[in-house]
């Protein structure tokens, strides 16, 4: 699959994945369930705040060997240890279900996006967007949760620091020295550590674990090739199993696992470097605040309560201003699929509002009338020259011409999912149109649902069902209407078509396009199929793309495509239709 190149989002674009969910339908409930867990998050803070006290208070009673004072403590720290835990369990549960209202909206918007306008099938057919599934079911998962995640941690961090800030200055008291012959006094020099230590620290982690946002982007896209390659083996394991291409296979899968291996070397590589970086960091900051504060400790100045307080005060403040070191892989991974994200949902919006010269129209006086109509093929190269041509109701035209002249890509032209090209198409107001493809699609369910597709089988009766099955011999299959299978892969190419000619003959369309509907079939079997559209459906007005001669019988007209000698595009001939 093509690679979709890497480029960062910018803040604007990142603005507008997060902004919508909080401004739709749900704000109310998704604004209630923040402010919530904002204020849980707030309550822990506070309780930490009231620890911070605990400690003074604690180890000076130890120091003074105040056991009154001593068991107090305890039973105070039993009373906000239980507290703490309650609080930190409502907002991890509260925050879970908000994420996941959250990524249930955002899910069915893409979805929508998706899906809309056959942007699914554009992107797929111009390779633009890699692995849109991934970036469904996976980055929104992570932009999510990321993003809560982050910000809830950095509103923590940000209050912690504000909270524990004057505690530290006024514990801490100044620090005064010499230098020069000058005397110089730092009021709360605590604070000034802290804010060096964090600085430097944070400066040095993003210096060593920048690469990992690209090298992020990279493992996610080699991973999710790897997987799409597998699923292509499960979906074609009879043609290869035919081809005896286990071999090329097992060739092409290694190599996009070498991809991942070779990939993954190179994050092993930065987070040794980025967990060497932040180890130091966190080990040395236990230490850290006591070394700088003994020696007003061992002067007197301050008592075994008060070097616990600056100890635990400067860990606060610290693990505060060290948000950015703690959470940098996360938001390493976040960012990078964020930047996934902002390029599937860019290239959703490009082909939503991609303008096409062909205008499809409701029209009353025939079933399909085009007119100035001429395709091209995304490079430009034009399939057929423009030409216009009417079909009337219960007309029977057969479309047939050499391969690549664009018989099936005008189907596509006519069903509105190919937009390249200029003209007029129009269909007749208030008709049931159908197309059967060469290879029909075969939803995973049971038979029931699969046969019925895209209608919903309680559309139609059992005893209407099991008929359909009979008269397009698959009589077989009648035992099974509620198996559950992946029957593209049960049943045979020229049992699917004939599933797909039983389809057509449930939903009863008044137009019906065949792309080569019946190219699978035996030739008793493809006339079985056409005299019974023409028997069950007499009315029905039918345009088909066909190779052989044999179906020309059951047509009115022809439309024959030929390219003329030198020429890249075909011309339209209204000629007699092929004898048998």
């Amino acid at each position: 699959m093509k690679p979709t190149p890497i480029k960062a989002a910018h803040w604007r674009e990142i603005w507008q994945l997060i902004k919508p969910f909080w401004l739709s339908e749900e704000k109310w409930r998704a604004w209630g369930m923040l402010m919530v867990i904002i204020t849980l998050s707030l309550s822990t803070v506070y309780i930490s705040v009231l620890f911070n006290e605990w400690n003074r208070v604690f180890y000076d009673a130890l120091q003074t060997k105040n056991f009154a004072v001593f068991k107090s403590q305890l039973i105070r720290f039993t009373w906000l240890a239980l507290l703490f835990i309650l609080i930190s369990i409502y907002k991890i549960y509260l925050t879970q279900g908000l994420q996941m209202y959250w990524r249930r909206w955002m899910t069915r918007q893409y979805m929508d996006k998706w899906l809309h306008h056959h942007v699914y099938y554009h992107t797929e057919q111009q390779q633009t967007v890699d692995n849109p599934d991934q970036r469904i079911a996976e980055d929104l998962n992570a932009l999510t949760s990321g993003t809560l995640a982050l910000t809830l941690g950095l509103l923590s961090s940000v209050v912690t620091f504000v909270s524990f800030i004057t505690i530290l200055w006024s514990v801490s008291g100044p620090l005064a020295f010499t230098l020069g012959g000058h005397q110089f006094t730092v009021p709360g020099y605590m604070v000034w550590f802290a804010i060096l230590y964090a600085g430097l620290g944070s400066l040095v982690i993003w210096f060593v674990g920048r690469p990992l946002v690209r090298l992020g982007f990279e493992q996610e896209r080699f991973e999710a090739n790897f997987r799409f390659g597998l699923i292509r083996i499960r979906e074609n394991s009879d043609a290869i199993a035919l081809y005896q291409g286990e071999a090329r296979e097992a060739k092409q899968l290694d190599g996009r696992f070498e991809s991942i291996r070779a990939n993954w070397w190179s994050i092993m590589r930065i987070s040794r470097r980025l967990n060497v970086a932040s180890n130091f960091y966190g080990q040395f900051a236990i230490i850290f605040p006591i070394l700088v504060a003994a020696p007003r400790y061992f002067s007197g100045a301050i008592q075994l309560g008060t070097l616990m307080q600056i100890s635990s005060a400067f860990g606060e403040i610290q693990g505060a201003l060290s948000w950015f070191i703690d959470a940098f892989n996360q938001l390493a991974n976040w960012k990078a699929c964020i930047n996934r994200l902002a390029g599937f949902n860019a290239a959703v919006e490009r082909h939503s509002s991609k303008k096409t010269a062909i205008t499809r129209q409701e029209i009353p006086e025939h079933a399909l009338k085009v007119q100035n109509l001429s395709l091209t093929i995304p490079s430009g190269r034009m399939l057929f020259q423009p030409f216009s041509q009417s079909i009337t109701t219960g007309e029977r035209v057969l479309v047939v011409g050499p391969s690549g002249c664009g018989k099936s890509t005008l189907l596509r032209a006519i069903a509105g999912i190919w937009p390249y090209g200029a003209g007029d198409i129009g269909l007749q107001t208030g008709k049931k149109v159908l197309f059967l493809p060469q290879r029909s699609y075969i939803p995973i369910g049971n038979l029931m649902e699969a046969l019925c597709y895209p209608e919903a089988p309680d559309h139609f009766s059992e005893a209407q069902i099991l008929a359909m099955l009979e008269l397009c011999h698959l009589g077989h299959l009648q035992p099974m209407l509620q198996q559950q299978a992946n029957w593209s892969h049960w049943l045979s190419p020229g049992e699917q078509q004939r599933l797909a000619f039983a389809r057509a003959l449930l939903i009863k369309p008044d137009i019906l396009f065949l792309d080569e509907a019946t190219s699978a079939l035996d030739d008793e079997n493809e006339q079985l199929m056409y005299r019974l559209l023409i028997e069950t459906l007499p009315g029905v007005t039918l345009i088909s793309v066909a190779h052989r001669n044999s179906v020309a019988r059951y047509h009115t007209r022809c439309w024959r495509f030929e390219r003329p000698a030198g020429e890249d595009s075909a011309v339209l001939n209204l000629s007699p239709l092929p004898q048998v």
